[in-house]
């Protein structure tokens, strides 16, 4: 007690309150030397006290001794550990400040709040690579040429840019008028632009009107569409000059305007509906196109509609999204093919949604008869079908009812490479050479016979297209059975699968030279080159840092398979193709057009209306084919062998005869023309009379 007294007469400070108050270095030493005195007198004191105070008096000392011990550490270790915590914690924040500004949130990027729900709506966690480069872009009104791998996110990247400048001028001025308009060059891509305004406006939807222009109805219900001013137009060049033209489209006032897959917006043909738009536009929009690969046909888009645009070739990290897509090729005959599709599907070698490309409409209908034949279930797109059926089609796989589609891709050789167009060049100046030495009427008669030709292909949808831009969702793999024509194509097919951050993979049928044309039946012109596209190909993906490797299927385990293969390829023929295709389209056209306003009415009956059933009752069933039975299978059960069973004469066992002598029970006769014939079945049957 005396020495806390002592402490408090004196006043002097302790060494945890010096710690905290700055001080100057000589008051240190001074404050050091007091404490240091001050300890040495109290041990003494209390050495001597030990001896004369009575022991209750000793907690007290105890106290003042840990209290004396806590103030030297104190003073000694605080300041000490204050330093590496510091340093720890600016690590951690320099760290965090790094990975916001290295990948920001959709909030961040200046949107509006209303569409920020919208997409945490749509589970997007983060934007991707082009989505943080295009948007921020977009939101200061700089026009953008941009290009990225397919599933990248361009859809999201153009149009929330374009709903939050559309939001922020209807903020201040309220008249209505087209502000957007989006051209797509196919309408299955127009649709599903469509489809992402009315997600990603779902919490605006009052501020926010669409129209699409893609859908075959009269110029009458266009009209009405358009009345309405709707902000933003979804069409393709072709519908939106047409109602330009009519003045039922004004774009006086527009603002922004979008060229989705811009690269296909010339090769589909349409020149002069471009340039036709292009001079009806006002000065000064905003033009942002969108595309999967940089070609000379965007640079004269980019003269015509673009000022000074900003040019983003973006190419995702090699380790992130190449190494999930797998690509595989396998050098095999025609027959093989279909040998190998057969074994693919029915014994699930691979699993999950699977899209197959084909080179033309009757393949995918034999391809899809040739499936019925072992109860493969598939659906068919191709041209000739009506779009709704078409968009219908894509919306039921993506949500997981059919697991095979068979795509007829019908504009893969728009997609051709320089050599190939140099190529193509060539020959049609010897054709042209040749048509000269001909005489004239030849040559008229070789001019009648191309425009019959055109008319025939002009029935088909010119606006059809399933291998670019198409968000098929959660495709497993892609099945090129038909090789395309050109390098560019492959990749666009290739690009349906391993989107989104999935894994995915590609598997190409490639015919070999020495093998083309020896299956007759199913043989196609365009394979014969199959080998030197595939160098082709094989030199692109290098370029891309991707590999593209070769798959050996065991031989010995598909030849067990391959008698049923061919029972059931014969039984596909023409006539049964031909009766497959006007069965399909009469049943689709039936669907959409009578029956529309009923299933309208009654939504919960569509889904009996399913298009993977069987199609042809002209090909010849075979039910034994529906199966596999298990001694085919490799590892599986196996057939009974001659050394399990033994010898099996034909006429002697244990030395005596199998069948009885004399006539067989059953009746014979011989089926022979003319004199041959001994019996006529139709006069042998005798009639007797029943005895009483």
């Amino acid at each position: 007690m005396t020495m806390k007294r002592k402490l408090d007469q004196n006043d002097e400070p302790s060494p945890v309150r010096d710690a905290k108050k700055p001080a100057s270095k000589p008051e240190k030493k001074k404050s050091d030397k007091k404490t240091e005195k001050k300890h040495s007198e109290k041990k003494e004191k209390k050495q001597s006290k030990k001896k004369q105070q009575p022991q209750e008096q000793q907690p007290e000392e105890v106290e003042e001794e840990e209290n004396a011990q806590m103030e030297d550490q104190a003073e000694i270790k605080l300041p000490e550990a204050k330093q590496p915590e510091a340093t720890q914690s600016d690590k951690t924040m320099a760290e965090k400040k790094q990975a916001s500004t290295a990948e920001p949130s959709f909030a961040e990027l200046g949107l509006d709040p209303r569409l920020v729900q919208a997409v945490a709506k749509q589970n997007f966690e983060k934007p991707t690579l082009v989505q943080r480069k295009a948007i921020p872009l977009a939101l200061q009104g700089q026009d953008i040429l941009c290009k990225a791998r397919t599933g990248s996110g361009k859809t999201a990247a153009y149009v929330l840019p374009l709903l939050s400048g559309i939001l922020k001028r209807k903020s201040t001025d309220s008249t209505p008028f087209t502000a957007a308009l989006i051209l797509a060059p196919t309408r299955e891509l127009a649709d599903q632009v469509f489809k992402a305004i009315e997600q990603f406006s779902a919490f605006c939807s009052k501020d926010i009107q669409a129209a699409k222009l893609t859908e075959n109805v009269s110029d009458a219900v266009q009209r009405s569409l358009l009345s309405n001013v709707p902000d933003i137009v979804v069409s393709t060049p072709a519908r939106a000059w047409h109602n330009i033209n009519s003045s039922t489209l004004s774009v006086d006032k527009l603002q922004y305007l979008v060229l989705d897959e811009a690269d296909l917006v010339l090769s589909y043909g349409y020149d002069e509906d471009m340039e036709n738009i292009s001079r009806s536009l006002p000065k000064g929009v905003q033009t942002t196109m969108m595309s999967a690969t940089l070609t000379p046909e965007l640079e004269t888009l980019k003269s015509i509609f673009c000022r000074n645009p900003t040019l983003l070739d973006l190419k995702e990290d090699i380790g992130e999204e190449d190494e999930k897509l797998a690509q595989f090729y396998v050098k095999c005959a025609e027959d093989d093919k279909w040998l190998l599709s057969y074994l693919i599907f029915k014994l699930q070698l691979i699993k999950g949604p699977c899209l197959i490309f084909v080179a033309d409409i009757d393949r995918a209908y034999r391809l899809k008869l040739f499936f019925e034949q072992f109860s493969i279930r598939s659906c068919i797109l191709n041209s000739e079908l009506p779009l709704n059926i078409r968009i219908k089609v894509i919306e039921e796989f993506n949500r997981g009812i059919y697991d095979i589609i068979i795509a007829s891709d019908e504009k893969s050789e728009l997609f051709r490479d320089e050599a190939a167009a140099e190529e193509a060049e060539a020959m049609a100046n010897k054709s042209k050479q040749e048509a000269k030495a001909k005489q004239g009427d030849d040559a008229d008669v070789g001019k009648d016979a191309g425009q019959s030709k055109k008319r025939k292909t002009q029935k088909r949808d010119a606006e059809y297209g399933v291998s670019r831009g198409v968000d098929f969702r959660n495709v497993a793999a892609v099945i090129n059975f038909d090789l395309p024509t050109s390098a560019s194509s492959y990749l666009h097919r290739i690009g349906r699968t391993a989107r989104a951050g999935r894994t995915g993979m590609a598997l190409s049928f490639v015919i070999p030279t020495d093998q083309f044309g020896k299956h007759k039946p199913t043989s196609l012109k365009s394979t014969e080159h199959d080998e030197k596209i595939l160098a082709k190909i094989l030199k692109q993906q290098a370029k891309l840092n991707r590999k593209v490797e070769p798959y050996n299927f065991s031989k010995s385990q598909m030849e067990a398979f391959r008698y049923r293969m061919n029972d059931a390829l014969r039984a596909v023929t023409r006539v049964a193709i031909r009766e497959a295709r006007t069965k399909e389209l009469r049943q689709e056209l039936l669907r959409s057009e009578t029956l529309k306003r009923y299933f309208e009415e009654n939504p919960a009956e569509l889904a009996h209306l399913r298009h993977d059933g069987e199609l042809s009752r002209k090909a010849r069933q075979q039910p034994h084919l529906k199966h596999v039975p298990d001694y085919l299978l490799p590892g599986g059960q196996k057939a009974l062998t001659a050394n399990q069973i033994g010898f099996v004469p034909f006429k002697k066992v244990d030395g005596k005869e199998r069948h009885k002598k004399g006539k067989p029970k059953g009746r014979s006769f011989k089926v022979a023309g003319g004199a041959g014939r001994k019996r006529d079945p139709l006069k042998t049957f005798k009639v007797r009379r029943k005895t009483k």
